[in-house]
């Protein structure tokens, strides 16, 4: 279902990822046992995912280590985002009704992932925003298991057609923080380009919002759109869905197959749930939600009126 990059692509993925296949088994193994040696941490995690977290952080060991430390803590102190996570479960299943993100099977000419984000219906409710985030979270752990060759980075197209003042709203700056210091901050993806299509006043006001919570070589790598066929210039119009000019078949299927996914790894999900950080083994002071999430005094609800 995902299209893994060909063997000339992952040449260059491979040098832009600072990836030697001679040593890179060597430093799974390093990793492997410093996981061992941490007595907070699991270290029941396969040789492909730490190959990906490796890959995340351009084969720099004590990038992955921290990272890795960052993966296991945020599931420990947001629960709200690790637990329960059940695309059946009655918080959940209303979902792709209201929302669809999924990961687009084709790879960007340059080995990159894209993932479209869109709402469907702006008279509908407001989706449950911590869930939705959940959702967002729970695609990117199966793509740990899946992406088995390694992606160049992710590129987000952000379809603000639906969007509305009401909807945004609901996005408190603590939830917003929270989910991007896990996004940024514990998944080893290269966020790429966020290129926002079907913009309007209000979604400037979005993004202005949302900008101090990421970090400085993300915000200059955002791109907003009046017009679709600029988004041609970043994305080719061949993997994307039928829905925005391209040939890779309705948004709908894809988002249907996401879900089913989902639903296949309900068993596996399940058994996640342990894998997490134990803050009382932690060597020196447990960490907190404070310490991770601290919301500096200055960010407040955004008002749009």
């Amino acid at each position: 279902m995902l299209i893994q990059p060909t063997e000339e692509m992952s040449k260059l993925i491979r040098v832009e990822l600072n990836e030697n296949v001679e040593t890179r088994d060597k430093d799974v193994q390093i990793i492997k046992d410093w996981l061992k040696k941490q007595p907070h941490l699991p270290n029941t995690f396969d040789d492909e995912r730490l190959m990906t977290f490796l890959r995340g952080c351009k084969f720099s060991l004590e990038k992955c280590k921290k990272k890795l430390d960052m993966y296991f803590t945020m599931r420990a102190v947001a629960p709200e985002f690790f637990s329960n996570r059940d695309i059946t479960s009655p918080e959940m299943r209303g979902l792709p009704a209201l929302i669809q993100i999924p990961p687009l099977p084709g790879l960007t000419k340059n080995g990159r992932r894209v993932v479209i984000m869109r709402g469907l219906d702006k008279n509908l409710p407001t989706p449950n925003v911590a869930e939705s985030m959940k959702l967002v979270m729970m695609i990117g752990d199966v793509r740990l298991k899946e992406e088995l060759v390694g992606v160049a980075g992710d590129v987000y197209v952000l379809d603000a057609s639906v969007a509305t003042a009401s909807h945004f709203a609901k996005f408190t700056p603590n939830l917003v923080k929270k989910f991007l210091v896990c996004v940024q901050e514990a998944y080893p993806v290269k966020l790429k380009e966020i290129h926002v299509i079907n913009v309007s006043p209000l979604v400037d006001s979005i993004v202005n919002f949302v900008k101090p919570f990421l970090k400085e070589k993300i915000r200059h790598r955002i791109f907003m759109h009046s017009n679709i066929t600029t988004l041609y210039d970043y994305v080719p119009r061949e993997i994307l869905p039928t829905e925005y000019g391209g040939d890779a078949g309705s948004i709908m299927t894809i988002n249907e197959t996401w879900m089913k996914k989902l639903e296949d790894y309900r068993p596996w999900f399940k058994e996640q749930e342990a894998v997490k950080s134990n803050e009382a083994l932690r060597p020196g002071k447990p960490k907190t939600q404070d310490d991770l999430f601290g919301i500096d005094g200055s960010f407040r609800q955004l008002s749009f009126d």
